[in-house]
């Protein structure tokens, strides 16, 4: 039995990189802390990924029967969708083209109640290999012996 469900919307019309400002806040959050930060952020975006934890979340509680407290997003990714392309007339008979980006957000949530749910960020910081410090000198560089870098244009 799968712990995970998950909402898909396509063809949304902003553009990609717009979308994952907002879902690198989201991701591995709970679902009410989540719906508390959508909320609260001033972005556009906010509201069709608010739509999307909510479809998820009913997707969750109707599917698998589990309690919204228990619901964790454990998977978001935004990829770009077509460029929906107008024209604009300007001056002079001339045209102008207008690229309407559209881009795809999948939310995947997932229950821990009903499996083991293992945090990625605290593995990810334990195992990672240990760099060496570089050995560094302070030196006293002055800005105006150069001849004034902040001068030039």
């Amino acid at each position: 039995m799968t712990t995970e469900v998950y909402a898909l919307g396509q063809h949304i019309s902003m553009s990609a990189h717009k979308a994952r400002r907002v879902i690198d806040q989201i991701r591995g959050r709970s679902y009410e802390e989540t719906l508390m930060i959508l909320e609260l952020m001033p972005y556009r975006a906010c509201y069709p990924i608010f739509k999307l934890v909510y479809s998820a979340a009913a997707n969750a509680s109707r599917n698998m029967g589990s309690n919204e407290a228990n619901l964790v997003i454990s998977k978001t990714e935004v990829n770009q969708g077509t460029i929906v392309k107008r024209l604009k007339p300007r001056a002079r008979g001339r045209s102008f083209a207008i690229q309407k980006p559209t881009c795809h957000i999948t939310i995947v949530m997932k229950d821990i109640s009903l499996g083991e749910y293992i945090d990625t960020d605290s593995i990810t910081w334990s195992q990672k290999p240990k760099r060496k410090k570089k050995d560094t000198t302070m030196s006293y560089y002055d800005m105006y012996s150069n001849g004034g870098t902040w001068d030039k244009k």
